[in-house]
């Protein structure tokens, strides 16, 4: 029997309303605001007959990964539900990286009795896991960087997909394009689980290398443009951060101090490149949504049963902002010879 979940300190708050940020359906939909909350709780296995499924999307905040990543799973349920002739309905809310708002949505989704509860990014998974404990309504979590890390692995009514990093190829990247690299500045925030281990993971390449590193760290988009100013005063060469929620939601706050500088951001994911950082390596989000929005369907058609712990989503595809790589003067053909290459600008999403 897999182990239990473990235990999160969740702070108790007064209740507040809570309003989905979008909803679809294959068909028209009955008005479901007054919804009872469910009597049984959410089996593994759908009802025989059953032809309408409710599902629970929640983004740990709003930014352009994890939105793409909820674009693509309400696109594949739509996909799915007209394809197998049955209704899926689902609210897409957005926690704003709060733990307390997370815990009232995911508790809600459980006592309106849905069918699955897709979390997107770390903390948003972790919160949902123990709101569906009692109930074991299926948790199909998203993006998550280290499932292990973050005690998400071993529960039988959980799984999800990975987009754990390849650091070391990042920064592969990193010296193909300027072999001289003295100093790396490594931005990222403590309060993301899933940039522990690939921080650990730059440290360790850049020791054997011989290359030293300067850290700034943040947790709000203020800290974040400060911690940018700092590390672009000490001087550092370029800039890698990982899969970070937070940082991700100030790139477009920070990107052109950095490219006015010279100095390339290195970072996680594309959603980064496409908000101005300059290169990265990784998955497509697009796919990492479809792919979830797959196992959720399973998960209630099916059952829990027969799917793994978590799916690692393959990355290999590398994406360069051209305007940026245009301000600080390198040509993106530089990675041709390391990758499918994808080239970007600049979008305010």
């Amino acid at each position: 029997m897999k182990k239990k979940v473990m235990a999160l300190l969740l702070t108790a708050a007064l209740f507040a309303s809570l309003t989905g940020c979008g909803s679809k359906t294959t068909e028209e939909a009955a008005d479901t605001k007054g919804t009872e909350a469910a009597e049984e709780s959410s089996e593994s296995t759908a009802e025989e007959g059953k032809d309408t499924y409710k599902i629970a999307v929640i983004k740990q905040m709003d930014h352009a990964s994890l939105d793409e990543i909820a674009d693509a799973i309400c696109a594949e349920l739509d996909a799915v539900a007209e394809d197998q002739g049955v209704t899926v309905e689902y609210e897409v809310y957005s926690g704003q990286n709060d733990q307390t708002t997370l815990k009232q949505i995911g508790d809600q989704a459980v006592a309106d009795g849905v069918d699955a509860i897709i979390p997107i990014a770390t903390l948003a998974a972790q919160v949902a896991t123990v709101c569906a404990e009692e109930t074991k309504t299926p948790v199909i979590y998203a993006a998550i960087s280290d499932p292990k890390a973050a005690e998400l692995t071993g529960i039988d009514y959980v799984t999800g997909t990975s987009d754990a990093l390849n650091t070391s190829f990042i920064l592969d990247m990193m010296l193909a394009q300027n072999p001289d690299v003295k100093n790396v500045g490594l931005l990222y925030s403590l309060s993301e689980t899933n940039s522990a281990t690939p921080i650990a993971e730059a440290k360790a390449y850049l020791d054997e290398k011989k290359i030293a590193y300067t850290e700034q760290t943040a947790n709000t988009n203020d800290e974040v443009v400060a911690a940018a100013s700092s590390l672009i005063a000490s001087g550092v060469d370029a800039v890698f951060t990982p899969t970070d929620n937070v940082i991700m939601a100030a790139e477009l706050a920070i990107y052109e101090e950095l490219a006015q500088a010279g100095i390339p951001h290195y970072t996680g994911a594309d959603s980064f490149v496409r908000n101005g950082a300059f290169a990265t390596c990784g998955v497509n989000y697009t796919d990492l949504g479809t792919k979830t929005a797959d196992l959720a369907f399973t998960s209630i058609t099916e059952g829990m049963d027969g799917l793994e712990d978590c799916y690692l989503m393959d990355g290999g595809i590398i994406t360069v902002n051209t305007e940026t790589a245009a301000a600080l003067g390198i040509d993106p053909a530089v990675f041709a010879d390391m990758g499918e290459l994808v080239e970007v600008e600049t979008t305010e999403e």
